[in-house]
């Protein structure tokens, strides 16, 4: 099944960009081609670009395996460790934006310009610099794999409210639903426990 379209009016977003192509390598590892390109002409691509000589099988497959390997950073909630994994993605991709810490600061950016080089090390430098980015202004790695048992879609957290741990309402509302049943039948059972233990046994008639 081709991934579901972003909504209307994205643009340029590299983070949501990066997150629709991770969840869809991941439904689908081998997505074709074709929808790859469809997603990333609802993400402002111009046909030209995508076009089968221009964005070819080649560059599909390795756009793939940047997929992958951001779905790795997209997974990591330790603020360090995602650092580390980005300041890695900048070197082997070539960019040399790169995250420092010195001193009491904070992770922070700093950052020059480089040069892509195709569409897989476009998409690295450009997911992994709008994270760094995302990373520096939160502190801590507001994105994720969804908690909700059987769901592995990835989210990221970036809008008003306390921390996501769900990629969705729905997810969300269904675990929370599953948990309040666990309890009431746990509850349920131990007080079926307790009314056996306290019932006092028949006397017998000599």
């Amino acid at each position: 099944m081709p991934p579901p379209p972003p909504p209307a009016g994205h643009g340029f977003h590299p983070a949501q960009r990066l997150l629709d192509l991770a969840n869809a390598v991941r439904r689908d590892p081998r997505v074709p081609r074709d929808d790859l390109a469809r997603l990333l002409a609802a993400h402002g691509e111009t046909p030209a670009d995508l076009a089968p000589a221009a964005f070819t099988d080649a560059d599909a497959e390795a756009l793939r395996g940047a997929a992958r390997r951001m779905t790795a950073v997209l997974t990591e909630p330790d603020a360090d460790r995602a650092a580390a994994a980005l300041n890695d993605v900048f070197a082997e991709c070539g960019a040399l934006p790169r995250l420092s810490r010195h001193g009491d600061h904070p992770w922070h950016l700093h950052a020059d310009r480089g040069d892509d080089a195709g569409w897989a090390d476009w998409f690295l430098a450009s997911g992994a610099l709008a994270l760094a980015q995302i990373l520096t202004e939160y502190g801590q790695p507001p994105w994720g794999e969804c908690a909700a048992p059987d769901c592995t879609v990835l989210y990221l957290g970036t809008g008003p409210g306390s921390a996501r741990r769900y990629c969705s309402t729905a997810c969300a509302s269904r675990t929370r639903v599953a948990a309040h049943r666990r309890r009431r039948r746990t509850q349920q059972t131990q007080q079926a426990q307790q009314a056996g233990q306290t019932e006092l046994p028949e006397r017998t008639t000599p």
